[in-house]
């Protein structure tokens, strides 16, 4: 049997390959329509694509993974992850980049899977560790992919990329093939192919109002439309999902105290994280005369990247704090540590220096946070719904993650400063965001200490294996 330190480091490496497939466009964003011949609103779902694909694969491969085996179901995402970057790589127009994008974003309900196998093959003593490192990676691969692809696209053309995510996909296809082993817990059953649709279908609205609500116009008649409509779907997604035997999401489970509170405090955590992550490069990359700090994308991305390796120097501490004090005051215990960080960023007037120790100490919080969200979870949901229940409360980090972008990015839109008839984010633009970001924080910490202590009946207390490995 392979050794326990190696099933970690293996699915946390395709766990960060996965989550690095979210930022690999964003060093040439802004160049796009310039590169494919396109406007922008059409090179926009590049971008969108894969962020849409991930929020609505990510609960569904849970499920499918309880059904049908989570290492099976890990390496058909890790497959479509592969078949997109060569897709990708190859693509002679924005239709086949967007394609390739599409099929890279479903490689993120490797996460998920990943923190639910360890569930089921690890001995509980390396449990806690393990899943920390595991869900870490879903801050850690954005964190650490983003120098890499500033990197390769500062000396290479904009494909190599995409080969280069080609490797590390298959890479991780092949770790997780050799070294992950099989588990045998299954719940069997058949797939709930309305739940399944009613799922996409509402998601894909409200997700899509919410990520492209900037562009479109708040107010615009598409943009309310896909928000209202995409509510009522789930809705009655929901009402359906109550009342069917075999339900894609078990929303009985979901609202029971524990789940729900931590659901919300994902939701609240997503939005801390990507506030800074949408301010900070900003801020670093934009001229000293337009009150920036006048950073290139290359040095702005190292500077941002030890916020990454905090996440994952974090996970072993993470793992010990929770055997020792449990998730609930961990997750608390983090949210604060951001909260903190971001009262730092609102306080001085940031330097470079500051934007590194700011943005590092807010990768210490998340680490602890994202460590604590899975475990969580994992206390009172049966342990044949592993798989499900995590593919959810990723999801609610995701639309954490979709409406900071597009608040946070309309609050530094609107700014109303200007540089050479360019509109730029002002100052008060970049500290109100960091306060909605210090909000959100806050938010997290309350919701955490809310979350009530896990009651389960006595058949359907999830059963922590005694050591697989």
């Amino acid at each position: 049997m392979p050794r326990p330190g190696l099933v970690i480091a293996v699915l946390a490496f395709a766990g960060m390959g996965a989550s690095f497939m979210q930022t690999i466009l964003l060093p040439i964003q802004s160049e796009l329509p310039l590169l494919l011949d396109e406007s922008r609103d059409v090179t926009a779902w590049a971008v969108t694509v894969t962020l849409l694909v991930a929020a609505i694969c990510t609960p569904i491969s849970g499920r499918l993974g309880d059904m049908y085996g989570k290492k099976t179901v890990a390496l058909v995402l890790l497959g479509l992850l592969v078949l997109g970057s060569v897709v990708a790589a190859l693509s002679p127009s924005v239709a086949f980049l967007i394609t390739g994008r599409g099929l890279q974003g479903m490689g993120m309900g490797v996460i998920p899977l990943g923190i639910s196998i360890l569930r089921d093959v690890l001995h509980r003593e390396r449990l806690g560790s393990g899943i920390a490192m595991v869900s870490a990676t879903l801050g850690v691969g954005g964190a650490l992919g983003l120098p890499i692809s500033a990197f390769v696209t500062e000396r290479y053309d904009w494909h190599v990329m995409f080969w280069v995510a080609s490797v590390i996909g298959l890479l991780a296809l092949g770790l997780v093939a050799w070294v992950v082993p099989v588990s045998t817990m299954r719940d069997g059953g058949t797939l709930d192919v309305v739940g399944v649709i009613g799922l996409a279908v509402g998601l894909t609205g409200v997700l899509l109002a919410v990520s492209r609500g900037n562009d479109w116009g708040w107010g615009s008649p598409r943009t309310l439309g896909l928000l209202f409509g995409g509510l009522v779907v789930l809705l009655v997604w929901g009402w359906y999902e109550l009342r069917v035997e075999a339900p894609l999401v078990d929303l009985r489970v979901t609202a029971r105290g524990t789940v729900l509170f931590t659901n919300l405090a994902s939701i609240a955590m997503g939005f801390a994280l990507f506030a800074s992550q949408v301010v900070f490069p900003q801020l670093l990359e934009l001229p000293a005369g337009a009150g920036g700090l006048g950073l290139t994308l290359m040095q702005s991305s190292l500077i941002l990247m030890p916020a990454g390796l905090a996440m994952l120097a974090m996970s072993p501490v993470a793992g010990r704090l929770e055997h020792r004090f449990g998730p609930k005051p961990l997750l608390a215990s983090g949210s604060a540590i951001i909260a903190l960080s971001y009262v730092i960023a609102v306080a001085v007037d940031l330097q470079v220096w500051h934007v590194l120790v700011v943005n590092t100490v807010l990768g210490i919080g998340i680490g602890l946070g994202f460590a604590a969200m899975p475990a969580l979870i994992m206390q009172v949901v049966p342990a044949r719904e592993t798989g499900a229940a995590n593919g959810l409360n990723t999801l609610m980090r995701s639309l954490g993650t979709t409406s900071a972008a597009a608040v946070v990015g309309g609050v530094l839109a609107a700014g109303g400063a200007e540089l050479d008839g360019v509109p730029v984010p002002s100052d008060d633009a970049f500290r109100t965001a960091l306060l909605l970001g210090l909000l959100a924080a806050v938010v997290c910490t309350v919701l955490a200490l809310l979350i009530p202590r896990p009651r389960l009946a006595e058949d359907e207390r999830p059963s922590l294996p005694d050591g697989v490995l």
